[in-house]
């Protein structure tokens, strides 16, 4: 079917007829030829009904069958690969195919028939409708009869809507009679019926026609006519230019609209109302006027859609046109007196768009701002002085801002809500004036009336006093809201903070209030508990930035109180103290008011919930404060009711349940003390903790954010809760863990419910598929610590069930060890839908969790998990032979086992890798099923001999670990053969004097003394040496730090601190790493924050562990050496200097979500203390003040 016969171009002649007769509506509504050419050429994108005309019907069976063999042939061609590449710029074999369809003969020679035959068929189509047309004016001239009517009648239509008819072309002599009889002198009939046919006419060839000129001033005056019949036909026809044409039309009609405005206010002045009169918008003058206001102002916000892929000329045109009207502003001055000024274009703009969302719109885009900006710098400065004018004398006149204008529609405007809508409208233009750079440089600006010029914090001073000033008002539209949201704007972009917000004045205005209250005087305040509420949201709004936090805890030029100056962040504090104690003897209302509380503490959290913030606000112990605040509130809240079906609702059953949610509000305030580790350690000590983390479960199942300010979720509290013992216990027992694990089952072994099974899902290629890597991601985190593991597993036994139902769902992390983890039975196998993927997780879950060598003791004591790896193992061997079947789940163990039974840095063991390699021998790594290891995995040392009884002495797992200790010396060459029993005899006395200083409510240390062993390869093995090195270290400051079984609960620590469970370590050592981290590599600091887990706890298992298994020998050695030579501070500058070693790795695996499981299993390569020395002298220098201090401070009695 590649040539068309004669009855084949009669069909498509036909078929064409009538697809233009379908689209013929949206044709004929076209302003030109050029948009009735894209109307069709898009006919596809916006008409639903395209692919079921029969002319695309018929051309698509034409192209199927002319290139249906090219196609069928390329696409098996790409399959295949025949000596055919795609290219790199080709996404899809689809997109191959075509190119090479169209590239080939038989598409070009289909292009040319069809090309020909079309043109036949367009001619004979035209030459018809040329015919056609001619008898159609043949019989119009014939039955006319009125001669005036002759010159245009043929052309147009006679409808009163000009909207929806058909036209055809206009001449220029038609174009010439209809601007005659426009002519204001004409009779309203005559230019009635000229208008009349000129919304008939095409706009394009109206605006091209030679008498434009003066048209356009015809037009104009008929805007400017009292008779509404004729300014709204003239309006309907720019509104059918507007909506129907190009830019290149519609801006030369924009700017005749905005033209005979500017003439109409310049030159017909209209009296401002009296406060007795108002406005009418009824009235004809008024009417007219807004009808023209609201089609620019429809315009205006339409234009910034298209604006852009025209010339610049035409949109600066439309600018300069507005800005031009906008700036007419009248001599009279503002004042009491509405009689003294005259109504100005501004003010129905205001009517019309009270936000200036037009004005939003045309400064959004980086094209249209710089216009706008550059204007306003250049020739229209005065839009901008004129309202900071207003802005500013309206402050004076307390009585002008009212209650903002009610949503319905209304006709009758008094004159305070008239100059109320032209404030609110001149804020929001300011206030994205000073979002941006160009329109921050406006200012300062003269003023009208003033001597000196306004500057940018003038008008923020100005703004925030009108929180004084105004009244109560709860709307959308009321003064105080809108300066919040424009205060809120400013404080988001750093810039414009530092510019606008972060200034003395500004910072005094916000505070003047408060401190006013604090000193026992009034407030200023009209609405002293709105205006509040907004101050303080616009002050945490500047907390949550990182300028701002820093701005209210160390600058102390910003208040200046009697005698030394003191920081905002204090006097915030002192005022939310105040306010929970019921101590403002000034202000009684606001003690009852949860609003302002709330606010306030609110403000603090923004500071406390930082480590720097809680280390400035420490002192004040607003934890306290607030814990007794929910504890009295809390024993109210209990005595609510049981509520009886029908009965009507009591007011102490209302004052009940606002007890309910202000107990809420205390909790979740007190639950973001847990964001830091010295946080955490306070509110423990509050005795809430449990009560705070039940909350936060209740807001994590519903998926909240932690608040209005907070980008992220709980992720990274709760990675802090989990990093201690007793907050391990109050997840437990809130129920957050059991939701894990049901959620892990539910993705590993169920999948989702809510998807239809249209085909068998795909196997996972990767180890932890896609869809479980949050869960697996949220367990690690849980799980990192050892206290979590020594909670939710210690002294648990697994099941072992002889039989597992398959409808039997885990719902606790002995569960998941027993179901995915120790699965040494075939009912477990038989339990799992998908073995190697389930068994694949809870190994990968297992090796992060091993990584802690105080959790694989626990593990290995209770599960003898070594021995089931290599049963496993051994049932994957070949029978009658020494090789292993190499699989996913065999490559797993074989690393898993390794790890597990060798010890050393980066240089001081070998892991075999979890990936199989390319060539004939994919996993060269010798596997194995009994210990000891391959030769090439352990240290090629003879291993120590042991007799029989010394097992049964020592327990089999503490004198594998010894074996393991003493091999690890051995290579070394710092032990002898011989040193098991030595190096075991060192614990026992080591944890015998420890013991004496313990309280007597705790149990032992529970973890192994790594500490101690490091001492011990120290002294060469020499028990004598290590122990009295130990006693006498015992008696130093760096004791307190570097052995972590040195403190734990010892009566050296005050007694609330030695109970709560809290190491050290943790709240001190690892908070300060937190804090400094933030600070020097901001980075790293904010990495760990996206992937929900926390320096911290990494640092934690460091540090615990003397680096063992991080780091090789001698950098232990140094590390130890440091910090007892140069300071306990100097284990905080470790923890920094080691990460900012591994920034870009831990930026890498940030992006590829295992930045957890990479911090733990991955030795520290590379690293070496003398080559970071002088970056930590450096922080020595910066930062010992504070954080030896508190070093000292906590374990002062242990000195």
């Amino acid at each position: 079917m590649s040539q068309f016969s004669a009855e084949d171009e009669a069909e498509l002649q036909s078929l064409l007829r009538q697809l233009l007769k379908s689209v013929k509506e949206r044709i004929s509504g076209a302003p030109s030829v050029e948009c009735a050419e894209e109307i069709l050429l898009h006919l596809e994108e916006t008409d639903k009904n395209f692919h079921n005309y029969e002319f695309v019907k018929y051309l698509r069976q034409y192209v199927e069958s002319t290139l249906g063999a090219v196609i069928e042939e390329e696409t098996e061609s790409c399959a295949k690969g025949d000596g055919h590449t795609i290219g790199s710029g080709q996404d899809t074999l689809v997109h191959a195919v075509t190119r090479r369809a169209r590239e080939s003969s038989q598409y070009k020679q289909m292009m040319q028939t069809l090309k020909q035959t079309m043109m036949v068929i367009v001619e004979s189509l035209i030459n018809k409708f040329e015919e056609d047309q001619l008898k159609k004016e043949e019989m119009n001239r014939n039955s006319q009869h009125e001669q005036s009517s002759s010159h245009y009648t043929d052309n147009c239509s006679d409808s009163d809507s000009s909207f929806n008819q058909s036209y055809a072309f206009i001449k220029q002599e038609q174009l010439q009679v209809i601007s005659e009889k426009l002519d204001p002198s004409r009779p309203r009939e005559v230019r009635w019926e000229a208008l009349q046919s000129l919304c008939c006419a095409p706009p394009s060839d109206v605006l091209s026609c030679e008498s434009w000129t003066g048209l356009r001033r015809n037009l104009s005056a008929a805007l400017a006519d009292p008779d509404p019949d004729l300014s709204d036909k003239v309006l309907r026809f720019f509104a059918k230019t507007f909506s129907s044409s190009p830019l290149n039309v519609t801006r030369e009609i924009y700017t005749s609209l905005v033209k005979s405005l500017e003439s109409d206010f310049l030159y017909h002045k209209l009296s401002f109302p009296t406060e007795s009169a108002g406005m009418d918008v009824n009235r004809p003058d008024i009417a007219r006027l807004l009808k023209q206001m609201r089609l620019m102002n429809d315009f205006q916000q339409e234009v910034t859609t298209f604006w852009i892929r025209h010339p610049e000329k035409y949109m600066e045109e439309i600018i300069e046109s507005t800005l031009a009207l906008l700036s007419l502003h009248h001599e009279h001055g503002i004042g009491p007196h509405g009689s003294e000024k005259a109504l100005e274009p501004v003010h129905f703009l205001s009517l019309l768009d009270i936000k200036a969302t037009w004005f939003k719109k045309w400064m959004h885009g980086y094209y249209s701002r710089t216009v706008v900006l550059r204007l306003l710098e250049r020739k229209y400065k005065s839009v901008v002085s004129y309202r900071c004018h207003l802005h500013l004398l309206l402050i004076s006149y307390t009585a002008w801002i009212v209650v903002p204008l009610q949503s319905f529609q209304r006709s009758f405007y008094s004159a305070k809500e008239l100059e109320y809508t032209y404030f609110i409208h001149s804020l929001c233009v300011l206030g994205r004036l000073l979002m941006y750079t160009n329109g921050r440089k406006l200012f300062p600006i003269k003023v009208r009336k003033r001597r000196d010029p306004v500057t940018l914090t003038d008008l923020v001073v100005s703004a925030c006093l009108i929180n004084f000033v105004v009244c109560c008002c709860i709307d959308s539209l009321s003064p105080t809201s809108m300066v919040t949201e424009v205060l809120k704007t400013l404080c988001e972009r750093t810039e414009c903070a530092v510019e606008c917000i972060y200034q003395t004045p500004v910072i005094e205005t916000l505070l003047a209030p408060i401190f006013a209250l604090l000193k026992g005087k009034p407030a200023k305040l009209n609405s002293p508990e709105s205006s509040l509420t907004h101050i303080a949201d616009t002050l945490a709004r500047i907390a949550t930035t990182q300028r701002g936090l820093a701005l209210f805890l160390y600058e102390r030029k910003l208040v200046s109180a009697e005698g030394d100056g003191i920081t905002a962040g204090h006097v915030i504090v002192q005022f939310t103290q105040k306010l929970l104690a019921k101590e403002l003897p000034a202000s009684t209302e606001l003690e009852n008011s949860p609003a302002v509380k709330g606010a306030f503490i609110f403000v603090c959290r923004q500071m406390y919930n930082t480590c720097e913030g809680l280390q400035v606000l420490r002192p004040y112990s607003l934890h306290e404060c607030i814990a007794k605040a929910w504890r009295k509130t809390s024993s109210l809240s209990e005595r609510v009711p049981t509520p009886v079906p029908g009965a009507i609702p009591s007011s102490s059953s209302q004052e009940l349940q606002n007890a309910v949610a202000w107990e809420e509000v205390l909790l979740d305030n007190l639950l973001n003390f847990a964001a830091t580790p010295k946080g955490l350690l306070l509110l423990q000590q509050t005795g809430a903790i449990h009560e705070c983390v039940t909350y936060m479960f209740s807001r994590f199942t519903k998926k909240l954010q932690v608040s209005r300010c907070e980008k992220f979720g709980y992720g990274v509290m709760v990675t802090q809760v989990a990093a201690t013992a007793p907050g391990i216990v109050a997840l437990h027992s809130s129920g957050f863990i059991q939701a894990i694990v049901v959620e892990l089952w539910s993705a590993l072994e169920c999948g989702r419910e809510d998807v239809r099974v249209v085909h068998p899902k795909s196997t996972p290629m990767d180890p932890i598929d896609r869809s479980c890597l949050k869960s697996f991601l949220t367990l690690v985190n849980l799980m990192s610590s050892p206290h979590a593991v020594w909670e939710l597993l210690g002294h648990q036994t697994l099941p072992n069930k002889t039989e597992y139902n398959l409808r039997e769902m885990p719902t606790s992390i002995i569960d998941v060890m027993d179901r995915l983890v120790v699965i040494n039975s075939d009912a477990k196998i038989h339990s799992l839908f998908n073995y190697e993927q389930s068994h694949t997780f809870g190994l990968r879950l297992l090796s992060v969790m091993c990584c802690n060598l105080d959790s694989l003791l626990l593990l290995e004591s209770q599960y003898k998990l070594s021995d089931i790896l290599l049963q496993s193992q051994k049932d994957n061997a070949i029978e009658a032979s020494s090789e292993f079947i190499i699989d996913g789940l065999s490559v797993e163990r074989n690393h898993l086992l390794v790890r597990m039974n060798a010890i050393g840095g980066p240089s001081e063991r070998r892991l075999p890798p979890r990936a199989l390699q390319k060539g004939s021998d994919p996993y060269p790594w010798p596997m194995f099923s009994s210990y000891p290891p391959p030769n090439c995995y352990i240290l090629d040392v003879p291993k120590p001999l042991r007799t029989k009884q010394d097992q049964v002495a020592l327990g089999r797992v503490w004198t594998d670990l010894c074996v393991c200790l003493c091999r690890y010396g051995l290579f070394l060459k710092l032990l002898r053969e011989d040193s098991e029993q030595d190096l075991c005899l060192l614990i026992k006395h080591s944890q015998e004097f420890l013991s004496q200083q313990r309280v007597t409510l705790q149990g032992g240390y529970p973890g192994h003394d790594w500490f101690s062993s490091t001492i011990f390869l120290l002294m060469g093995g020499d028990v004598g040496r290590s122990l009295s090195l130990l006693l006498r270290f015992s008696r130093l400051l760096p004791s307190a730090v570097l052995w972590p079984a040195r403190l734990y609960s010892s009566m050296h620590l005050p007694v609330e601190m030695a109970q709560s469970g809290i190491p050290p370590l943790y709240s001190c050592t690892a908070h300060y790493v937190e804090m400094l981290l933030k600070a020097e590599v901001p980075l790293v600091f904010s990495a760990f924050r996206m992937s929900g887990f926390t320096p911290s706890q990494m640092c934690i298992q460091w540090l615990g562990q003397c680096f063992w298994n991080y780091l090789d020998w001698p950098e232990i050695c140094h590390y130890v050496s440091t910090c007892i030579i140069m300071g306990p501070d100097y284990q905080v500058y470790m923890c920094i200097a080691v990460l900012k070693h591994l920034q870009q790795d831990i930026l890498q695996y940030t992006q590829t979500q295992d930045l957890q499981v990479f911090l733990k299993e991955d030795p520290i390569h590379g690293f070496r203390v003398s080559d970071y020395l002088e970056y930590m002298e450096g922080l020595e220098r910066s930062y010992r003040g504070m954080v030896l201090t508190d070093m000292r401070s906590i374990l002062l009695k242990s000195t």
